[in-house]
């Protein structure tokens, strides 16, 4: 089995919405989860991370602080080793790329109706990164 490191970006806006990506490829096809991909050769998770959320998003992001760790199955016989880092947009336009087939800022009851990547929500709440409303 090949463990395959990657990386994703836990976005929020100044409205304590969520950035997800719609999946546009296996694993996860169809599905909603926050922008992140594969580590490339040489690449460190938070290079990973920031360059994903561009190809996928449009969005330039800087990190705040790692965030926490999953690991899930992936293709057959391949598992994923998912390292989320809590980011802040610095500049870029939202827009659909790479292998997201839509991107959409959402709050909590959105995300909810979606169909989304499993554990999610929960890994998100467990390291206190669920975004909250601005006040």
């Amino acid at each position: 089995m090949a463990l395959i490191p990657c990386a994703g970006a836990i976005i929020v806006d100044g409205d304590g919405r969520l950035l997800l990506i719609q999946r546009g490829k296996d694993p996860g096809r169809g599905l909603w989860s926050v922008p992140g991909g594969k580590c490339e050769p040489g690449e460190t998770a938070a290079q990973a991370c920031v360059r994903e959320a561009l190809e996928e998003t449009g969005l330039t992001v800087e990190i705040s602080r790692h965030a926490g760790q999953v690991r899930f199955p992936g293709l057959p016989g391949d598992e994923v080793l998912i390292d989320d880092f809590l980011c802040i947009v610095t500049g870029g336009t939202l827009q659909a790329g790479d292998d997201a087939d839509a991107a959409q800022w959402v709050d909590l009851a959105a995300a909810q109706a979606l169909p989304l990547t499993t554990g999610l929500l929960e890994a998100l709440r467990g390291w206190g990164a669920w975004p909250t409303p601005a006040a």
